[in-house]
């Protein structure tokens, strides 16, 4: 065991395995970093679709509600002719 250890010190000294953990260590991050991006942009557009989902219903209901306010009105002059 303690041979092992030495010879992970030994490595661990040399220049190029510093870098190359260092190099190994950024990828990490930088992958992790692109895929949280990457989550939260997902998240933003399922939120903008909901939106765009939630204005169109809006709408649509808009749009029911004044056809029935004009049938009212219809309905109401015509009342109001025959009195």
């Amino acid at each position: 065991m303690e041979q092992a250890i030495e010879a992970y010190r030994g490595i661990t000294v040399d220049e190029e395995f510093r870098y190359l953990e260092i190099l190994r260590a950024r990828a990490k991050h930088d992958e992790a970093q692109a895929l949280h991006n990457a989550e939260l942009k997902g998240e933003r557009r399922g939120e903008e679709r909901a939106d765009q989902k939630w204005q169109v219903v809006v709408s649509e209901k808009d749009s029911a509600l004044k056809e029935k306010d004009i049938l009212i009105a219809d309905l109401l002059s015509q009342l109001n002719k025959k009195q």
